[in-house]
């Protein structure tokens, strides 16, 4: 029985014939994600993950009970849709978030699509933490920053229940994938959107500032599996070093902080490049039981106390 051509990885609409239960198209899933060499970083780690949450979606099925529905038979029409998704998984690249048009963070299922970045930050550890023990008292006033989806700035609302937040974004459009995720969670009240480049639009101080910015450099950017060319460059690219932006948080961060702010911010690889360009800094480096690696804080004093380091 032919089941994958060699050429382009097409999934044949054939084999429905061929698969009946919902373990049969997982298995098949797996298998073929594997044989075309697939790149697994966006929510999953394996195949057989990416092949449930694709089944799940394509049969409309929450995350819940999953045992019990494993040995149901599918319809034919069932069938197609999901080695239709299991096709643009493959051929596209496309990695399942983009697919199936949702993703968790911080354990809050979020809106995403092509415009934003798909959550992956080890920062959902310090929301879920409620980023203890930077934070002496809970903050009034938080800044997601690059936020994307809203995704961070969204977790940092539940985590601080009568906190403000504002969600900034250089992007229109992803900043509109935002609004969408304030207006799902009911955050309306609290959460806001504010288009704007770095600092430039903003005009008000924060207890805490949060930011996974692009901080991608060239040299890796150029490497990366295709699935993150799917994402927008914008938000991963950051110049030869990748830290075009972070240097420029650094130098105008402690003006929008409160006595006592906290600025944290991923970097990801580019850590050893920061710590390179500013050796005098004390980043504190922060460890995650999840993993993930490449995220640092710093006061609004320290900021202020290598300002002058920050602006040369």
């Amino acid at each position: 029985m032919n089941t994958v051509s060699n050429s382009t990885a097409k999934i044949l609409p054939e084999l429905v014939e061929h698969l009946y239960t919902v373990r049969d198209y997982i298995r098949f899933g797996t298998s073929r994600f594997n044989e075309a060499d697939l790149y697994f970083g966006h929510g999953n780690d394996n195949a057989w993950d990416d092949a449930l949450a694709l089944v799940l979606h394509a049969l409309h099925l929450g995350r819940e009970g999953r045992e019990q529905i494993l040995d149901a038979r599918l319809t034919p029409s069932e069938g197609r849709a999901i080695l239709a998704l299991f096709t643009r998984r493959i051929e596209g690249r496309i990695p399942v978030p983009y697919l199936t048009g949702e993703a968790w963070f911080a354990g809050l299922k979020f809106k995403v699509d092509a415009r934003v970045l798909i959550p992956r930050s080890p920062i959902a550890e310090l929301v879920e933490g409620g980023f203890a023990p930077w934070l002496a008292d809970e903050p009034m006033a938080v800044l997601d920053l690059c936020t994307g989806g809203g995704c961070i700035g969204i977790g940092c609302a539940y985590a601080f229940p009568t906190a403000e937040v504002v969600l900034s974004d250089i992007s229109a459009d992803a900043l509109v994938v935002a609004g969408e995720n304030i207006v799902q969670h009911k955050l309306s009240s609290r959460v806001s959107a504010l288009e704007s480049d770095l600092f430039a639009n903003i005009d008000q101080r924060f207890d805490l500032i949060v930011s996974n910015p692009p901080y991608v450099d060239a040299a890796d950017y150029g490497a990366m599996p295709e699935e993150y060319h799917c994402e927008p460059a914008l938000a991963l690219e950051s110049g030869e070093d990748g830290l075009d932006f972070t240097r420029r948080l650094l130098r105008e961060a402690a003006a929008y902080l409160n006595e006592g702010g906290v600025l944290v911010v991923e970097v990801g690889n580019s850590a050893v490049h920061l710590e390179q360009a500013f050796p005098a800094v004390p980043f504190t480096w922060l460890e995650f039981e999840r993993g993930g690696f490449g995220v640092f804080v710093l006061t609004q004093a320290e900021l202020i106390e290598h300002e002058a380091v920050f602006s040369q």
